[in-house]
């Protein structure tokens, strides 16, 4: 996770991705799995995301913050999100994938900034909305997330086509 060339004064701060990063957002994608009670869930790979973040046509984007961890620079938070667009608006939107900041870093308000920064990005780009899914049982964002004004979508149930039901599907 250790990142080579953050200055003192940018540590804390959101920035976008870089190539070098790959390896620590993996290692994050990979706590967050574990967080999630998933640890065995992962197939991605550091040159899938490498892909995917800086390919030559990136459709998923990362922006992290680093900070000093038993002495060394690296990146202590990650928001992984990509663009939706809307039908009935006319607009895109932002969807968040995975926001996870690591324990030791927990409440010093780099979740915060990660979310706050892509609403500032949604705002500017004139998107119209900004959305993610929640675990039910993950009280601490929950309430998180309530403190900052989201508020949870009712009357909505998410549906998912993957592995044996979705090559199932693709062959009716």
């Amino acid at each position: 996770m250790k990142s080579q060339s953050t200055p003192d004064d940018a540590l804390g701060q959101v920035r976008s991705a870089a190539p070098a990063d790959v390896p620590a957002i993996l290692d994050l994608i990979h706590q967050l799995a574990v967080y999630e009670k998933e640890p065995d869930a992962v197939r991605n790979t550091e040159s899938m995301l490498h892909e995917h973040l800086f390919g030559d046509h990136p459709r998923v984007f990362c922006h992290v913050i680093d900070d000093v961890v038993d002495g060394v620079v690296q990146v202590v938070g990650i928001a992984i999100w990509f663009e939706t667009y809307s039908t009935w608006e006319g607009v895109h939107g932002i969807w968040l994938e995975d926001l996870f900041v690591i324990p030791q870093m927990r409440g010093t308000g780099y979740g915060k900034k990660l979310l706050l920064h892509l609403a500032q990005l949604a705002v500017e780009r004139g998107y119209s909305r900004y959305e993610w899914t929640v675990l039910d049982w993950n009280t601490p964002s929950i309430e998180f997330y309530e403190s900052l004004g989201a508020v949870a979508k009712t009357g909505w149930t998410n549906y998912r086509l993957d592995g044996d039901a979705l090559r199932h599907a693709a062959q009716r």
